[in-house]
């Protein structure tokens, strides 16, 4: 029996055998510690069908076809689809798809597999150069997606749950707030990878809220909102609405102060602003 992909010798093996090598450009790091794909797939929720974003040569991809009905991979280099289609014969259950997953139709691609699975979670090591379009993408998805675990660099993991006030305190901050319970798993170490990248990581895990719906207008004013974090909140609304009259009249509907910043603001003053750009 051949073991875990994950482990370093198999690694090795499949790197040799088919002359591949990290490419940067597609953040690439290849996971080499079994523990910590296996410990993420079973915390994942996959048990209907699972969605993976950038499987590299299969490592977590495996884990999870251990576990799910049906595990559907989006890769973008070509040079991995001979590499997981060989690597992971033995498993029924694996659909790979050479697609940028920023380009895919999500929605449609969920609503198909829970018809068939049931459930649809999502689990991935994501790439760090794509991180927060994928994760904007995942949080504009189906509700229905209940679970997202994903690996991210560690500094990142620490934005979701970032408090108002901090460095750390983004866009993506509020959003993932508003949407989900954020907690973070465990800590994964550069020396997991190969070639270790120069930061840890971290398993994060996004629990979706019930009765939250995912609104592309709050989205839209969360960005704009920290569009240019040095400005005022006031600034950053002015260039969103076209007009310092509307941004003024914004801002005191939603009864902030004019001089607020985004990143000082909890989640709920942005539903605040949302509501009070509907009521127009």
């Amino acid at each position: 029996m051949n073991k875990p992909i994950a482990s370093v010798a198999r690694t090795r093996e499949i790197l040799n055998t088919y002359g591949l090598r990290a490419k940067k450009n597609y953040g690439q790091n290849f996971l080499i510690d079994v523990s910590v794909v296996a410990r993420a797939a079973q915390a994942s929720h996959c048990e209907g069908a699972v969605i993976e974003i950038g499987p590299g040569i299969g490592s977590l991809t495996e884990q999870l076809a251990i576990l799910s009905r049906h595990v559907r991979c989006y890769e973008v280099d070509a040079r991995l689809i001979p590499v997981l289609e060989s690597e992971l014969a033995e498993y029924y259950n694996i659909e790979i798809i050479l697609q940028d997953f920023l380009e895919c139709d999500l929605e449609g691609s969920v609503r198909q597999m829970e018809e068939e699975y049931g459930t649809v979670s999502v689990c991935a090591n994501l790439p760090y150069y794509v991180t927060t379009p994928i994760l904007f993408k995942l949080f504009e998805g189906p509700a229905s997606v209940e679970y997202i675990t994903v690996m991210v660099q560690k500094e990142v993991g620490e934005r979701f749950s970032a408090a108002p006030g901090t460095p750390e305190y983004s866009a993506l901050s509020v959003e993932s707030q508003y949407l989900y319970d954020v907690k973070k798993l465990f800590t994964v170490p550069r020396t997991a990878f190969s070639p270790a990248p120069k930061v840890d990581s971290a398993i994060i895990q996004f629990h979706r809220k019930p009765d939250v719906t995912a609104d592309a207008q709050f989205f839209e004013l969360v960005r704009a909102s920290f569009q240019q974090r040095r400005k005022t909140l006031y600034n950053n609304l002015k260039e969103y609405t076209g007009s310092a009259e509307a941004a003024a009249a914004l801002i005191e509907k939603a009864g902030l102060e004019p001089g607020v910043r985004a990143q000082e603001l909890a989640v709920p003053a942005f539903e605040r602003l949302s509501e009070a750009i509907k009521e127009g």
